[in-house]
């Protein structure tokens, strides 16, 4: 063990030529980033959930009932021992010869039959006010970071050059805010990737699971190496975008759809400047060339970097995305369905109920039976981006 973890914390890897771990060690007159430090950050990502399930219960949900946010889920399927036995044993989607056995079976037709299953998998999907109740812990929290990074940030040198970031690099002290903001982003950031699975699914999990992989790898490597000053402007910058993004969901989730559809456009307007503009001529910038110039190169620059730019082309499908939102938004007047919706829903819904195939057994209907709901995040909101 002692072999590998050598291996593993070598200073020909981590550390620019002629520094070693010991160089780094925190001593009376100054403070630096400890590996160890990181060990806060799990409790701290426990009771960062803890609040959140607190905050939700206490101070969302009683928002979203004073801002009449719809309580109730998905409408649920008429009742069918058959179809529930085919659901919940063998298939949630059943295929065209499935389907078509089970229209012979019931004698109902084969569009009733894929409308109660498509009712079926929505009546698993939380209501307006759980996402309403997310969006609203979230806002709240990127609010508070966003703004303390601000606060942090405008009296540092580096904000306003980022040369200043390798200014008597690696020997920067560690200041108290800045060991603060890291440890609570980074614990956020792993609470929100435990969470991820017991939160509402959406079809980009994959792809947001990768995003908070590459997030907390890019918090905790710039820590251990101490390229924190360049780390506090990375994730300001990304914080800022998911503050409008958040209201913009509430406000979706509250109905109000013009103010939606203006907090969605601010969105893209402050995504795509801010990630495809800002962070590669600002972040990418600093670290590709003007570390390079101030310091040479060694191993953990590289995979720095490599972080980066995984880390840009997420921002660049993304941006698709909310490009093609946007257009919608402005080409019909409001912002359109997402296509990532977590709610199934099908313009040949009018029916509750499965219609027979035959005149002489007819059902009775009773209302709509689709529900066009919104997802987690935005009604055409396409980016679920969260940092």
């Amino acid at each position: 063990m002692a072999g590998i973890l050598a291996w593993f914390w070598n200073e020909r890897f981590w550390l620019p030529h002629n520094v070693t771990w010991a160089d780094l060690q925190s001593t009376e007159e100054a403070a630096f980033p400890q590996a160890e430090d990181l060990y806060l950050a799990f409790p701290l990502a426990f009771c960062i959930f803890m609040i959140r399930l607190l905050f939700e219960r206490f101070i969302a949900k009683p928002c979203a009932l004073g801002l009449k946010v719809q309580a109730n889920g998905p409408q649920k399927a008429q009742p069918n021992a058959i179809l529930e036995k085919v659901f919940t044993a063998i298939t949630k989607h059943p295929d065209e010869k499935r389907l078509e056995g089970l229209s012979k079976q019931l004698d109902w037709d084969v569009r009733s039959i894929q409308r109660w299953f498509r009712q079926r998998r929505n009546q698993e999907k939380p209501s307006t006010l759980t996402k309403f109740c997310e969006s609203m812990w979230r806002f709240t929290f990127y609010l508070y970071i966003f703004t303390y990074g601000v606060r942090f940030l405008k009296k540092t040198p580096w904000l306003w050059n980022t040369r200043q970031c390798w200014n008597g690099y690696p020997y920067q002290p560690l200041m108290p805010d800045l060991h603060y903001y890291y440890i609570v982003e980074l614990s956020f950031y792993w609470s929100l990737m435990f969470s991820q699975f017991i939160d509402i699914k959406r079809k980009d999990f994959g792809i947001m699971f990768t995003h908070h992989i590459v997030t907390v790898t890019l918090i905790t490597f710039s820590y251990v190496t101490n390229l924190t000053r360049v780390g506090t402007l990375t994730l300001c910058l990304h914080d800022a975008a998911d503050v409008v993004l958040e209201a913009a969901k509430m406000a979706n989730y509250c109905k109000c759809q013009k103010l939606s559809d203006l907090l969605f456009l601010t969105f893209a307007v402050v995504f795509i400047v801010s990630r495809l503009g800002i962070y590669p001529l600002w972040i990418l910038n600093t670290t590709l060339f003007e570390l390079y110039e101030a310091l040479g190169n060694f191993p953990a620059l590289w995979v720095f970097n490599v972080l980066l730019v995984i880390l840009q082309i997420l921002h660049c499908f993304w941006s698709y995305l909310i490009i093609k939102a946007a257009y919608k938004a402005i080409s019909k007047g409001k912002v359109a369905k997402d296509d990532r919706s977590d709610i199934e829903s099908s313009s040949d819904e009018e029916e509750t109920v499965p219609r027979s195939k035959t005149p002489h057994s007819a059902i009775t209907t009773n209302g709509t039976g689709g529900v066009n709901g919104t997802n987690g995040y935005l009604t055409g909101g396409t980016c679920s981006e969260e940092h």
